[in-house]
């Protein structure tokens, strides 16, 4: 009879290395995603003071709009460059030059006394801040091994999504404690900290400076036409009406012209500014697909919700804040729990689950009315920010974790790509949808609100007695009714935005049939170089 043998800790084998988290370079990583976060998070931190903002500046409310419009236009532009300036300079300088540019345009930003000066620091904020984004996205899945992606893929997708969430929260406490130029000193000394550290710690590759010289300057310029323009019209189409407007129209021919130039560039360049090879992967195409979804809900909702507090309730920057907070809290909680389960079940399951989740959370709000506050906004919130988790985390790890390791940082730009575009095609169709909807419920409910409707007249007769002796009783309470009316219109508005998204995405659950079960476990993958 064999004797047995009890294993004791020494004759338990280590793992193997590559199977290990160097702490280098996990704390260098939890860095880099400090400067993501920050980057991010700027894209909508001002858009609940851009009231304190027009009145700071004395600018109109036209021009004020283009405090964020800047920013993400140029964010748009420079996302896809990372991949090749990440390859050309090196993991380690770009994100340092990105971190310490944004930094120095964020104090720029802070300091600046006319709007022409802010729309251009932020436009500087959003070009050099933007390399920090997918740089952080290509080495989550090129540096950790595969076996790790269940760690690292929910600190990433976390970041992504929780940043724009919050972002409107963070901006009324900071401008209703101080004022609105804290909203870009914050960065400051984290930005400082982020560049040192960077420089100190993160060793992932090496720079290849050669590459420089083979720089496609047509590329980068058809580039900037196409997305530049995109986003202008996307922008500024629900503002002035789409195409009647001159300037779209004239841009809209800009972007389709640059979109042919650049696309035909890409393909025949010996070194295009953007590699575009990533989408005959089928799981990194859909994935994309997935990511551009998920962003027009991501930042559509982020929008709809203080849209809704400012105009209906009449919320603060502050009280908005406190209402929506709900949804970041939600989605931090559940990250960790997300990624246990990314171990266990078909991620194409937990995709399918959260689209249906955001779906429903997007449906419970479509019986909206003028009272809803935040008890009845708390579960369709914390739906919302569980079903945005639920399906963005598994979606990076389909969509990037399954690439070659040479082909990520080109990837990870596109990727992040798809869905801040998303979320620019989001708000215009929402945009358009409230202001076409609510003109039509107008209509509709002048066409009822007659002398001929009993309860319309009633409700004139009980304003006029309010207003009896206050001047003109009778116009006031006309004028009134008015405003009851329009706000009724606005809200049925809304209620038909949220009814659009609900089944928007109850449809987009099932197109994840076509997604191939992802081998995670693959080969781990090499110095990403």
């Amino acid at each position: 009879m064999a004797n047995a043998t009890t294993a004791t800790p020494s004759t338990i084998p280590a793992a193997p290395a590559e199977e290990r988290i160097q702490p280098r370079r996990l704390v260098a990583f939890l860095i880099m995603v400090c400067g993501m976060f920050m980057a991010i998070l700027d894209i909508q931190i001002v858009s609940a003071s851009l009231a304190d903002i027009q009145a700071g500046l004395s600018a109109s409310s036209s021009e004020v709009a283009w405090v964020q419009t800047s920013y993400l236009i140029a964010e748009v532009i420079a996302i896809p460059m990372s991949g090749f300036l990440s390859r050309a300079l090196g993991t380690r300088l770009l994100f340092a030059l990105s971190a310490s540019g944004f930094t120095i345009a964020s104090f720029a930003c802070g300091m600046t006394s006319t709007i022409e000066q802010m729309i251009v620091w932020r436009a500087i904020q959003g070009f050099v801040g933007a390399g920090m984004i997918p740089t952080v996205f290509a080495s989550a899945y090129s540096v950790f091994p595969r076996s790790k992606f269940h760690i690292v893929g929910p600190i990433i997708g976390l970041v992504a999504t929780l940043a724009p969430t919050v972002g409107p929260t963070v901006g009324g406490y900071i401008t209703e404690a101080m004022s609105w130029h804290w909203l870009f000193f914050i960065n400051i000394i984290p930005g400082i900290g982020i560049t040192i550290g960077v420089l100190a710690l993160v060793d992932y590759d090496e720079p290849q400076f050669e590459l420089l010289e083979r720089f496609d300057w047509w590329g980068l310029l058809a580039m900037a036409g196409f997305l530049g323009s995109l986003e202008y019209v996307l922008e500024e189409g629900p503002r002035n009406d789409w195409f009647d407007d001159e300037s779209i129209f004239y841009f809209s021919i800009v972007c389709v012209l640059s979109a042919v130039f650049f696309f035909w560039r890409v393909l025949t360049a010996k070194e295009p500014i953007v590699d575009i090879r990533a989408f005959t992967d089928r799981n990194f195409a859909l994935g994309c697909s997935f990511s551009f979804c998920v962003g027009i809900g991501l930042y559509g909702l982020t929008y709809i919700y203080p849209l809704f507090l400012a105009q209906v309730r009449g919320y603060s920057a502050l009280q908005i804040g406190e209402t929506v907070f709900v949804t970041g809290v939600t989605m931090f909680l559940s990250a960790p729990i997300i990624g246990r389960l990314m171990q266990k079940i078909d991620m194409r399951y937990l995709i399918a689950a959260g689209l249906l989740i955001f779906s429903l959370s997007s449906w419970m709000m479509v019986g909206i009315t003028r009272d809803y506050d935040f008890w009845e906004m708390l579960i369709p919130q914390i739906l919302r920010g569980l079903g945005i988790m639920m399906a963005m985390v598994p979606v990076n790890n389909i969509a990037l974790g399954t690439l070659e390791p040479h082909l990520l940082k080109n990837a990870a730009g596109l990727f992040n790509l798809t869905r801040n575009l998303g979320g620019a095609v989001g708000l215009a169709l929402i945009n358009t949808v409230l202001e076409k909807r609510t003109d039509l419920h107008i209509s509709r409910l002048h066409d009822r609100v007659t002398w001929g409707n009993a309860k319309a007249v009633e409700t004139l007769d009980m304003l006029t007695q309010k207003f009896q002796g206050a001047g003109n009783a009778a116009l006031m309470a006309m004028k009134q009714l008015s405003q009851i009316v329009h706000r009724q219109a606005t809200v049925m508005g809304f209620s038909d935005a949220f009814f659009l998204l609900a089944v928007f995405y109850l449809t987009l659950s099932f197109f994840v049939i076509f997604v191939k079960k992802p081998n995670m476990m693959g080969p781990p993958p090499g110095d990403a170089h």
